[in-house]
């Protein structure tokens, strides 16, 4: 698990104020308006079936798709919304986490095609900073997906950004072996996000018998002329289109559509790896290779990925311990801090301090005071101890620095306290404690986990009070 992007920690993000979109879906037809609004932390992408009685939401998750035919679509108790992967790009690529989209229809507008008048509208909404952390999770080995049948190759490697790669080959003499990619996800807005959906001229009549594309336009989507066409074919897909003017260039492009790039439909599979991606309902980094990628794969991958992600995930959130390096609070340090001395004064050393959490650490000795009473012949650390010294690592979070104020920290609640394994003489305990809300009148709310090497010991979370000595006490 990665706290920061670079040295500085990354928050979470929503939209500054609601926003509305308005269009036909590609495939159904219909006319549909969608409502972004933002929402609270980890909350993440939702959308909210505003058309039907049950107002149904439906989380942006890979575990929510049901069917990748031409689109991406999620359903949650019978309610579906497709056609979701430019949008949820274009979210991806604005660095937006949380917000909630009413929509009153079953599939997301299709608009050009692409992310750009998704990232335009976001834009002018603005986004909203957030009190929380975002947490990027790491690939911690490489992850594959190949389906040998559509010759698909998917990989995902460990990498300290979000990288991607895509190529396509369909055999096409108007298209060839295209290649896009992108070094940072910092670049989608500016050279991905206006790159328009594609479809071969030979789908286009089979996707017109399914009773799909009742929202098309040849102006919304690059048709690629591929294979000799009739001009009874292409007179017929003009009436379906209600055109009159429809040709294929010289290119090979229905309708002389000018391309934005000379890779436009490859750039466009890469939008869609994002869009789908977007799914696996985690933040991660790592360096993505895709190979003839399409919704069903993409789908496939995201699903190894969060499976992946979930596995590790207990063990990314393990603090890093390194014996070698200087603590940022020595012994001395600490005590300049917290008003505890031994033998009750339980943390060591202070490896990690932010404003948002600290990491100390607690050598147990077989010299511990308590040991002679808890218990001879079987020394186990007292729980509740165990909870006194990760109140003290949260003290040192919370105490008011450079300040020559003297402060003393009360409990006021301890909820949810689990003890997973007996701590004994010998073990070294990495206490990290989490503000789970900011500081407010003195009242602060942590999460604490106590860690023996990468193994959860014990967790709870603690609600104290911070109370400045009087000056006659000091």
């Amino acid at each position: 698990m990665d706290l920061t992007n670079g040295t500085e920690p990354t928050f979470q993000h929503t939209i500054k104020e609601e926003l509305t979109i308005s269009g036909a879906g590609i495939h159904t037809g219909q006319a549909v308006t969608m409502r972004l609004k933002p929402a609270g932390p980890n909350t993440g992408i939702n959308f909210q079936r505003v058309d039907l009685p049950e107002k149904t939401i439906i989380k942006a998750d890979v575990d929510n798709v049901v069917e990748t035919n031409r689109s991406t679509t999620l359903e949650v108790n019978g309610a579906r919304v497709s056609t979701i992967e430019h949008l949820m790009a274009a979210l991806v690529g604005m660095e937006i986490d949380n917000v909630l989209i009413e929509i009153d229809g079953e599939e997301v507008p299709i608009l050009d095609g692409s992310s750009e008048p998704f990232v335009q509208a976001l834009k002018k909404a603005a986004t909203q900073k957030q009190d929380a952390v975002k947490i990027f999770y790491e690939i911690q080995h490489n992850i594959s997906f190949i389906d040998e049948d559509k010759k698909v190759e998917m990989v995902a490697l460990p990498f300290h950004e979000y990288r991607i790669n895509t190529l396509i080959d369909f055999n096409s003499p108007v298209l060839g072996t295209q290649h896009a990619d992108i070094k940072n996800i910092s670049q989608f807005n500016d050279e991905i996000a206006s790159s328009r959906t594609f479809a071969f001229f030979h789908e286009l009549e089979a996707l017109v018998q399914h009773n799909l594309i009742k929202g098309g336009d040849i102006n919304n989507a690059i048709v690629v002329v591929d294979r000799p066409v009739t001009d009874e074919q292409v007179a017929r897909i003009s009436k379906v289109f209600n055109k009159t003017d429809v040709k294929v260039s010289d290119e090979g492009i229905l309708n002389n559509l000018q391309l934005r790039y000379p890779n436009e439909p490859a750039r466009h599979k890469l939008l869609d790896v994002i869009g789908d991606l977007a799914l696996v309902g985690y933040p991660f980094k790592a360096h993505i290779i895709a190979s003839r990628p399409g919704h069903a794969s993409n789908v496939k991958f995201a699903k190894k990925i969060k499976e992946h992600i979930k596995k590790y995930k207990g063990k990314q959130d393990v603090p890093k311990y390194d014996v070698n390096q200087a603590p940022l609070y020595d012994i001395h340090q600490i005590e300049k801090t917290l008003p505890h001395r031994y033998p009750f004064l339980l943390v060591d050393k202070i490896m990690e301090l932010t404003d948002k959490h600290v990491i100390a650490i607690k050598n147990v000795t077989y010299n511990e005071p308590y040991f002679q009473g808890h218990f001879p012949g079987n020394c186990v650390m007292p729980g509740v101890l165990q909870v006194e010294a990760l109140a003290q690592a949260g003290g040192i979070l919370a105490i008011p620095r450079n300040t020559e104020d003297q402060y003393d920290t009360y409990f006021l609640k301890i909820e949810n306290c689990k003890f997973k394994q007996k701590v004994v003489p010998g073990d070294t305990l990495i206490l990290k404690m989490e503000l789970l809300a900011p500081i407010r009148r003195g009242i602060c709310e942590m999460k604490g986990t106590i860690f023996i090497g990468d193994k959860l010991v014990t967790e709870a979370i603690l609600v104290a009070q911070i109370v400045k000595r009087p000056k006659e006490q000091i």
